[in-house]
């Protein structure tokens, strides 16, 4: 029996939330008799008992469970710190015995790949469970009447005239923000994150390049006003103001709840499990994706390398997710370097690699770009946003101050807008 089981099935037992927010079903167990248990913790939970030992020992059926010992065994691993891994593991063997009980009935009756593939497919992107009784139902709106209720229908850009021409990161929308290199596209994201955090949002960004370390350091950059250098070794390069003014920092960031997800090559079916949990665990705040970036996203087919059907099948199910979960998410994309040989290098629809579907799916697209990164010896410290696609109002260009040792980005006092 698996000891990752034992482990996941004790850590329910000591804190009984994690049952509500846990993304395991008890037909993904292994063994029999912890399918068993997991079932009668939630049926115990719905009848709003609790679940540890002292309940399950007035349960008739207690021996099939594998009586009063093995229960209090499983409560011995308990661990909740590797929830998460646990969960995870689980998850993984389950695929695994899928897959091999998909390979074993395609081989039996001769399938085609298509169609094997098609299957495969669906067991990783897994839908989490869709039952809710009426008696949870009702306990989930209980407090309803004292509550208040999210209304927002659109997150602040924080950028007062980005906020007017788009109207702010709307629910069921994509916005494609995209640039070459260097020109601020990652500080551009953390400073939309942090802001419709403050807002009320729950910001979840899903940096599939950049470190949890290293998007945190920058954050403390950026709302601090420190010099990002000086982040490598605070305690040596920060002066006495700036250590003063840590703690603040900290307090501010904390706010916004933004939740990193930092790992590589995410698929938007985990962003999509991930984004459900996190639903579940802040229920009076409204999600708003983050995605860094674009090309990184690992597609759920193989493509044999041809990248235009791999960006068409992602931009599409970005589309799909905006949807589903009627929120706003926001996705960065590189451009390809026909920019760096035009005379005039701000970029154009054609520069996003494999852009036609791009250009299509997303509701708002937002091109970078800054006169300084080509010409070193220019004074000019704006960064330009250029709206050129904006499926609810004009196009045009917006210039923000762009502080490029610490990130910072704020409006300009005397803002410029050119509409097309």
């Amino acid at each position: 029996m698996s000891m990752a089981e034992k482990a996941f099935l004790g850590t329910l037992m000591k804190a009984e939330y994690l049952l509500k927010d846990t993304v395991i079903q008890p037909e993904q167990l292994e063994s029999t008799r912890h399918k068993e248990i997991m079932r009668k913790m939630l049926e115990l939970t719905r009848a709003g008992k609790n679940i540890d030992l002292i309940t399950f020992t007035t349960l008739p059926d207690l021996e099939s469970l594998g009586g009063m010992s093995y229960l209090s065994e499983l409560s011995t691993y308990a661990n909740l710190e590797k929830f998460d891994g646990m969960e995870k593991l689980i998850l993984d063997l389950w695929k695994e015995r899928e897959k091999r009980n998909i390979l074993n009935v395609a081989a039996m009756n001769d399938w085609e790949i298509a169609k094997v593939i098609t299957e495969l497919d669906k067991i990783n992107q897994m839908k989490m469970e869709d039952h809710t009784s009426l008696q949870q139902a009702l306990v989930d709106i209980y407090e309803a009447p004292w509550q208040d209720q999210i209304s927002m229908k659109s997150a602040t850009t924080g950028i007062k005239k980005l906020d007017e021409v788009t109207g702010g990161f709307r629910g069921g929308e994509v916005t494609i923000i995209a640039a070459r290199p260097s020109m601020g596209k990652t500080d551009v994201m953390l400073h939309f994150a942090k802001v419709s955090g403050w807002a009320g949002f729950l910001p979840l960004v899903f940096s599939l390049e950049m470190p949890e370390k290293l998007i945190t350091s920058r954050l403390m950059a950026s709302t601090g006003d420190f010099n990002r250098a000086k982040m490598r070794d605070p305690k040596r390069m920060l002066s006495q103001n700036q250590k003063n003014k840590w703690s603040d920092v900290i307090g501010d960031l904390n706010e916004t709840h933004m939740q990193i997800f930092d790992g590589a090559g995410q698929t938007i079916a985990e962003m999509r499990a991930k984004t459900r949990k996190m639903m579940n665990q802040f229920p009076n705040r409204k999600p708003i994706l983050f995605i860094d970036y674009l090309t990184l996203i690992q597609s759920s087919q193989f493509y044999g390398g041809n990248s235009h059907s791999q960006v068409t099948e992602i931009s599409k199910s970005l589309k799909t997710l905006a949807k589903e979960f009627d929120c706003p998410v926001i996705c960065l994309a590189q451009l390809n370097r026909s920019v760096e040989t035009r005379a005039n290098k701000r970029p154009m629809m054609s520069d996003i690699r494999e852009s036609g579907s791009v250009e299509q799916d997303a509701d708002v697209i937002l091109f970078l770009y800054r006169e300084k990164y080509y010409d070193r010896g220019s004074e000019d410290h704006s960064l330009e946003l250029i709206v050129s696609k904006n499926r609810n109002g004009p196009v045009g260009t917006i210039a923000v101050n762009y502080h490029q040792n610490t990130g910072r980005i704020e409006d300009q006092k005397v803002s410029n807008v050119t509409l097309i």
